[in-house]
């Protein structure tokens, strides 16, 4: 199988050219295709007539789940570019916007209109269809005697491993968590398993509403156990990371079982993925934290901790306007658009001693996150989950479990490779809430933030019980960053509570104009 990073750059793949529309397929229909020779120009009608047209079409996938078009036209990195990290980041409060570019969704002043929902919501669901389109290609191309059984499953895990991604970052900005009801009988989002690319398609479409968030997230799981299923277990060095794998699917089922609060089976499935009592390592992918907490980022196309990320390129990345370089980074060439917060830095459980508080930046304004440092080409890749992440998942899960020894095992692996100050004598709440602060320490500027914020807050217990206050910008905070010191600055951005209607993002106007029964089901306040 041709590493994906040669199918971009070597033939600059068109993405099933024909009629490949926007979001719900209702209300646009613009082709999606660059400049290419003939052979390349792949129509949906011929993109599946060649075992090198098929793999170009899977390749497709990625590529509008990298970078879907915003606006119609522009690339800003929507949806898995960078755009995921940014929202994440900017909905909650361990990043500090600074510039007007971010003011929208970090002051949560969104409306059905604003612009960086609308197309979270719009790409998100181009990723969907264009996956829909490649299974339904491929099924047919295996049926053809084109491709094996065995090289289509593969395909197939792919696809419906970045469609389940895509499904669940719908549901953790336009639904109220999984908890939200007992049963999580409340609206979710539409759940879309076949293409939307003939005119009656569209007309049925048209008809379809909301499903629960119960049934969007048994299609999240089915998606990902058919991808760990059929998956491969590791790549080749160029794949490895930007390629889906039986391990990528699996640690991402450990995500979204902690959405469920499903604890043990958060812990099944981050059991495949953890061998060790105190240094822990995967039997499959190979997976280990690597030895400093700054090695993902300083080789973010090859380490053993990066367990999945979306490749950007010098010639194929979010753009000035996106990429995650531009946005965070401070130093030549960024913009430095987006710093870390005060009220993450000054935290007493992020020790002063701790090695992450060296991946930054820091300026006459603010001190900003150094995990992207490729302002000039924005060749940062966009992670989506690392080793760590499945460690902290199981980590929690045991904690509530009352599995005490082992979550306090896996939560000091991940802290005790930052900072010699790890936890001991930890039980029941105060257990899981140093996780949960710990996660935050680890992952700030990487998006997960707000998914935090969206499975915990309707408990209430572990984290904001809505969307946290926030520090507003102002010329210069500096003065304000005292590390570990536990005083903060005031947040001016009010704390918005979990039942206000501002919680979730509304279903996008370009949606609800064209669907009757989804107009109908909008988010309530908008």
């Amino acid at each position: 199988m041709k590493n994906r990073s040669f199918i971009k750059n070597k033939l600059k793949l068109a993405l099933l050219a024909p009629a490949v529309c926007f979001s719900l397929m209702l209300t646009s229909c613009e082709k999606e295709v660059v400049e290419l020779d003939p052979f390349d120009r792949l129509t949906e009608a011929s993109a599946f007539t060649t075992p090198e047209r098929v793999e170009l079409a899977v390749a497709g996938v990625y590529d509008a789940a990298q970078s879907g078009f915003y606006a119609g036209g522009a690339v800003r990195g929507y949806p898995f570019g960078a755009a995921h990290v940014e929202q994440g980041d900017n909905r909650g409060e361990d990043m500090l916007n600074l510039e007007a570019f971010y003011a929208i969704t970090y002051g949560s002043t969104y409306n059905a209109a604003s612009a960086n929902n609308v197309y979270h919501f719009e790409t998100l669901y181009s990723v969907i269809n264009k996956a829909n389109i490649v299974i339904e290609g491929v099924e047919k191309a295996v049926a053809d005697g084109l491709i094996t059984p065995e090289v289509g499953n593969a395909y197939l895990g792919e696809v419906r491993m970045l469609r389940a991604l895509s499904n669940h970052e719908l549901l953790v900005h336009f639904a109220r968590p999984y908890n939200h009801t007992a049963d999580a009988s409340h609206p979710g989002v539409p759940i879309r398993t076949i293409p939307v690319n003939t005119p009656a398609r569209v007309e049925e479409a048209r008809q379809q509403g909301r499903n629960t968030v119960k049934e969007g997230y048994a299609a999240v799981l089915a998606d990902l156990d058919y991808a760990e299923a059929n998956l491969p277990d590791t790549r080749a060095a160029g794949a490895k990371i930007s390629r889906a794998t039986k391990g990528a699917a699996i640690a991402l089922k450990s995500r979204v079982k902690l959405h469920m609060q499903d604890w043990q089976g958060v812990v099944t499935e981050g059991n495949k993925l953890i061998t060790g009592t105190t240094t822990f390592t995967s039997p499959i992918g190979g997976y280990a934290l690597t030895a400093s907490p700054d090695a993902p980022w300083a080789s973010n196309s090859s380490n053993t901790e990066s367990i999945f990320s979306f490749m950007n390129t010098a010639n194929d990345n979010a753009s000035v306007n996106g990429s995650l370089g531009q946005m965070y980074f401070a130093g030549s060439g960024g913009r430095g658009l987006v710093a870390i917060s005060p009220l993450i830095w000054n935290a007493t459980f992020w020790p002063a001693n701790d090695a992450r508080r060296q991946i930054i930046t820091t300026t006459s304004r603010a001190i900003f996150t150094r995990k992207y440092r490729d302002a000039q080409t924005q060749t940062d890749w966009s992670p989506i989950i690392r080793y760590a992440e499945v460690l902290l998942n199981v980590a929690e899960a045991e904690s509530r479990l009352g599995n005490n020894d082992r979550a306090l095992a896996l939560l000091n692996a991940v802290r005790g490779r930052s900072t010699s100050e790890t936890y001991t004598g930890l039980t029941g709440d105060a257990l899981t809430q140093a996780i949960v602060n710990e996660r935050r320490i680890e992952f700030v500027g990487e998006g997960l933030r707000w998914k935090d914020i969206h499975r915990l807050a309707k408990e209430g217990k572990f984290g904001p019980a809505g969307i946290p206050a926030k520090v507003a910008s102002t010329s210069n905070h500096i003065p304000q960053y005292s590390a570990a010191s536990g005083a903060f600055p005031a947040t001016t951005i009010p704390f918005i509570p979990y039942e206000d209607f501002r919680f979730i993002w509304p279903i996008p106007i370009s949606e609800i104009s064209s669907n009757p029964v989804l107009a109908a089901q909008q988010n309530p306040g908008y």
